[in-house]
């Protein structure tokens, strides 16, 4: 059984910066292309950035591009998004996903919410002013 589960998320102050985690279960994991989304309040939820299993490719939203980073750990089983110059805008709850079929059919990681199989809970990040 997968399961996701993200950590990190608070209430902190612009400009700040924050490292959310995301660890995984499942004995296939350096296998899965990773992404992190996130959900704005009233909002739909939107791609942030994505890996690939071996880590070597990255993918980011225009919005975050320089002031995000994603990386991962397979031995930990770990995905982590560094998130530095925090925005009041960036307020959102953020997600883990994996897609565990890419490794298989090729290609790079996608930006498209359907290409993700599992998803965490989510954990809230806060920006105030």
């Amino acid at each position: 059984q997968v399961q996701l589960v993200e950590s990190g998320g608070g209430l902190v102050q612009a400009g700040d910066s924050l490292r959310l985690s995301c660890a995984a279960s499942g004995r296939t994991f350096s296998n899965w292309a990773m992404a992190w989304f996130r959900q704005a309040p009233g909002k739909e939820r939107q791609f942030v950035a994505a890996v690939s299993w071996t880590g070597g490719y990255t993918d980011y939203s225009d919005f975050v591009k320089g002031r995000f980073t994603i990386s991962r750990d397979n031995a930990k089983k770990t995905v982590s998004l560094q998130i530095d110059s925090l925005k009041p805008e960036d307020t959102a709850v953020y997600y883990c996903a994996a897609d565990p079929d890419l490794y298989y059919s090729g290609g790079y990681p996608k930006k498209a919410e359907y290409a993700y199989e599992y998803w965490g809970q989510g954990t809230q990040v806060t920006v105030s002013s």
